[in-house]
């Protein structure tokens, strides 16, 4: 039911990232419409907001076939969630991300009538893009966060707007990095290498020994170098150490911190980690950097037919050419990434290049993003009773 001054927004986010975004997207509405009511499925950053979650975000944090266990409880809320919203419309519905979800239920409600926004393309440019046609199905308008996707959309025919991305809005210069030195207990005049191997258990199970044989080969070559570990978990902290004790790398000069990723990547001079949107923001940041993904062999070979990019890593698409050294599948070795670093470490023409370049990313990424968000949803919820999208 529509509040007493505004309208009431459906609104799905599945991950901490969508979170952050559906967050940024309400406040930026609000400004715009005190009025508005928001519900569905958010996280704190959303609910804290006002947001009525119905139920908890974390039960959408799944991915891949590792996780097909998860998949029955998740149909389970989707078919909730659309008997709630069809007994009760909302003005508008955004579904944040996780498309596998989001996009089923976009579905069902556009086919009802229903006006959806879907924030945060698919990577249906990269690969499956036979969903295009769901996508059409599903949604009357497309919020992107990168150029190159919104010129994809329009390629096909999807209402699309190109926003830019809310990180690239932020504010990332930092003027004492001595403090974030001493707080971690980084020795002085060490080269600071940051490692990240990925957020999600399963990540970490096939990164690990990788990283930490990567760190070990470096070691052995480079002695002024100090890496720091940020690992989001006790979880994926157990992994590592595990990892560390089993490859022999219990001698390496190694901070682990909990969390604090973007703390551990702006103490840092070169960064090497897993591909995702951990490279977005070591872009914005402006750092070195070399990108790497190891799945299981199951998987690669399954989606490999379906890919339909040549470079993996976001920095990489963005500058529209290789940047920075991606390693994925079965060139992620320690020996190829250890070689990648220390071209970093010896050269510092290509350091300054590649940090120029990066600038150059986040320039293009800069768009107010949050406010251009609010102003395409707002625009879709004043044309909807036309049937009009907004383009």
């Amino acid at each position: 039911m529509k509040g007493q001054t505004g309208f009431r927004i459906g609104i799905v986010a599945g991950e901490v990232s969508g979170d952050l975004l559906g967050a940024g997207l309400m406040r930026a509405l609000r400004q715009r419409m005190p009025g508005l009511s928001f519900e569905g499925i958010g996280g704190p950053q959303m609910q804290t907001l006002g947001c009525r979650s119905l139920f908890p975000m974390e039960k959408l944090s799944i991915i891949g076939l590792e996780d097909i266990d998860k998949y029955a409880d998740i149909l389970r809320i989707r078919n909730r969630l659309v008997r709630h919203f069809l007994s009760s419309p909302p003005d508008l519905f955004v579904g944040i991300d996780v498309p596998d979800f989001n996009l089923g239920l976009e579905e069902k409600l556009k086919s009802a009538g229903i006006t959806t926004v879907h924030y945060v393309s698919p990577t249906v440019w990269a690969w499956r893009r036979y969903r295009i046609r769901k996508i059409r199905r599903a949604v009357d308008h497309m919020l992107t966060l990168f150029p190159f996707e919104a010129k994809f959309y329009r390629q096909h025919h999807v209402p699309v707007t190109f926003i830019g991305h809310p990180l690239a809005d932020s504010t990332y210069k930092v003027t004492d990095t001595d403090s974030i030195r001493k707080k971690f207990l980084i020795p002085e005049k060490k080269s600071v290498i940051a490692l990240l191997p990925g957020s999600r258990i399963s990540e970490l199970k096939r990164h690990a020994d990788l990283f930490v044989k990567t760190a070990i080969w470096l070691s052995q070559r480079y002695p002024n170098i100090h890496f720091i570990v940020p690992l989001v978990s006790d979880d994926t902290k157990a992994i590592f150490e595990k990892s560390l004790f089993r490859c022999g790398g219990w001698f390496l000069p190694l901070t682990i911190v909990a969390g604090q990723s973007r703390e551990a990547m702006l103490v840092s001079e070169i960064i090497v980690l897993a591909s995702g949107t951990a490279t977005l923001e070591a872009a914005l940041l402006k750092k070195p950097m070399v990108v790497t993904y190891r799945m299981s062999w199951f998987s690669y070979y399954l989606i490999r037919p379906f890919l339909h990019v040549q470079l993996y890593s976001l920095p990489n698409i963005l500058a529209g050419r290789e940047l920075v050294p991606e390693l994925i599948q079965h060139e992620a070795t320690p020996e190829k990434l250890g070689e990648a670093v220390g071209q970093y470490l010896t050269r510092r023409d290509l350091v300054r290049r590649t940090r120029k370049a990066l600038a150059e990313v986040q320039r293009s990424l800069r768009r107010n993003a949050n406010a251009r968000a609010a102003e395409a949803v707002i625009k879709m919820l004043k044309s909807r009773k036309t049937g009009k999208s907004q383009v």
